[in-house]
């Protein structure tokens, strides 16, 4: 059997939306980058340049989990 690869259009960008999102919901949450950090486990520098950096770091499924149930917000909000 023949198969053929599939043609799909996949967004380069995608975690530019997620670093901007992440700051949308952290500062609506009225968190700092400090105590996000604190909360996930992670340095205030790494969530600084997640969050500046606009997707030129990425982050684990688990970070992204971690800062997902501190903010509040379902991780497909991130995405958005």
């Amino acid at each position: 059997m023949t198969t053929f690869k599939r043609d799909f259009n996949f967004d380069d960008k995608f975690m530019e939306k997620v670093s901007k999102n992440i700051k949308k919901y952290r500062i609506e949450a009225g968190i700092t980058q400090e105590q996000l950090a604190l909360d996930v486990g992670k340095s205030y520098d790494f969530i600084r340049r997640l969050e500046y950096k606009k997707g030129e770091i990425g982050c684990s499924l688990d970070t992204l989990y971690k800062i997902s149930i501190v903010l509040g917000v379902t991780m497909d909000k991130f995405f958005e």
